[in-house]
């Protein structure tokens, strides 16, 4: 079991060997939802419409070298 802690924030780190199985990367977009008492955590795959494509594109503003450096400690 991987286990991670919610900051103050709601903030989370999903574990590395998390991550490298379900094969995320930087910049991927993340879906939640409640399945009952069950947290279903997706990763998203944009469609050929591109909706996603131009939604993950204008969330650049978070993602200055300057914003990563301020939520590091987080």
């Amino acid at each position: 079991m991987n286990l991670s802690r919610i900051t103050a924030r709601g903030q989370t780190t999903i574990p590395k060997k998390i991550r490298d199985e379900a094969g995320l990367i930087e910049g991927d977009i993340l879906a939640f939802e409640m399945a009952g008492e069950h947290l279903v955590v997706r990763k998203v795959t944009p469609g050929p419409d591109g909706y996603l494509r131009g939604l993950s594109e204008t969330m650049t503003e978070w993602t200055s070298p300057e914003d990563e450096e301020a939520w590091r400690d987080l």
